[in-house]
């Protein structure tokens, strides 16, 4: 059974614990958009299509070793939004992910990832099946093992971030999962966003800065904030907000370390509009704290952090 099995039983009431046998379910609970309102020139049904395939590849696979109880699925959002075609069913786009958490004994979720991929190329012929295999690319053709490689390589990162918020360490399984994914990623001259030489935003050093040495306080971060500070926060919000800025020195000392990280830059992009909200009722020294702290990690947010004051 999934390890926060228990803290999602509280939060869908105890009903299900008592009244309902465990059911065992998919992983993840993921809405899927495709947009392509770029595109001119193709049956615009074909992208309705493609939107529920993609649909039914997350949500009907099986993406984790242990139970999930439908009340345990994870949130997500996947907006696919094509750019552009280059003919012979091929097209680019980009890709926004974005996966949240329920925080215990309230309504509030929080976000676990938020993030978008610029580097979406693909081959789809209307009615075919996404295939997608863990260790080597399906088929021939390198472009039309692409989308499906890039989805189970954020579903492995999602379930490694949940994991990790709700044990320590606990999402090193789907992280290695990523990599693994990336190092049998297809190759091919249109291709990119799967090598470390190809610039230093993207799927190659995101999963590089989860498994790297460097970064192992990060695991620790997740942890914290979410069980020793979100997820305590309705019974005690100061010492779930002290927590907090706990994880805020301790993500400092990685900063100092490696500056301007992939990993840290995507944590902000999901955790930078809380963290207003968390400390703008702290007392004056937590403020400036969290504020100094934050305005030199995550400096395109630097004047938000700095009006907290």
């Amino acid at each position: 059974m999934h390890n926060r099995f228990p803290l999602i039983l509280l939060l869908a009431g105890a009903f299900l614990l008592f009244c309902c046998p465990p059911v065992k379910a998919q992983e993840i609970r993921a809405n899927v958009s495709v947009v392509a309102q770029q595109i001119q020139g193709v049956d615009k049904k074909i992208f309705t299509t493609l939107q529920n395939s993609i649909r039914d590849f997350l949500n009907n696979r099986h993406w984790a070793a242990d139970a999930f109880t439908p009340a345990e699925r994870i949130e997500c959002n996947f907006l696919l939004n094509i750019t552009g075609t280059s003919g012979n069913d091929s097209y680019k786009g980009t890709l926004t992910i974005q996966a949240t958490r329920p925080v215990f004994n309230s309504s509030y979720v929080t976000s676990l990832l938020n993030i978008q991929d610029p580097n979406v190329v693909f081959r789809y012929v209307e009615f075919q099946q996404l295939e997608f295999s863990d260790n080597r690319v399906v088929g021939n053709d390198p472009l039309a093992s692409n989308l499906t490689a890039i989805l189970a390589y954020y579903v492995n990162i999602i379930l490694g971030l949940d994991y990790d918020s709700f044990s320590p360490r606990g999402g090193d399984l789907y992280f290695k999962k990523a990599l693994n994914i990336v190092n049998n990623a297809p190759d091919g001259k249109e291709i990119s966003g799967w090598k470390a030489f190809e610039g230093n935003r993207n799927r190659y050093w995101l999963q590089d800065n989860l498994l790297n040495a460097k970064f192992l306080q990060f695991h620790d971060v997740m942890y914290q904030y979410h069980r020793q500070g979100l997820d305590l926060m309705y019974d005690d919000v100061m010492k779930g907000r002290a927590a907090i800025l706990n994880c805020l020195n301790m993500l400092y000392s990685i900063h100092q370390d490696i500056p301007n990280s992939m990993l840290m830059q995507t944590f902000f992009l999901s955790k930078g509009q809380e963290l207003l909200k968390i400390f703008s009722r702290a007392t004056p020294q937590e403020k400036s704290r969290a504020a100094e702290l934050l305005s030199q990690m995550d400096v395109p947010n630097a004047q938000k952090y700095q009006q907290m004051k």
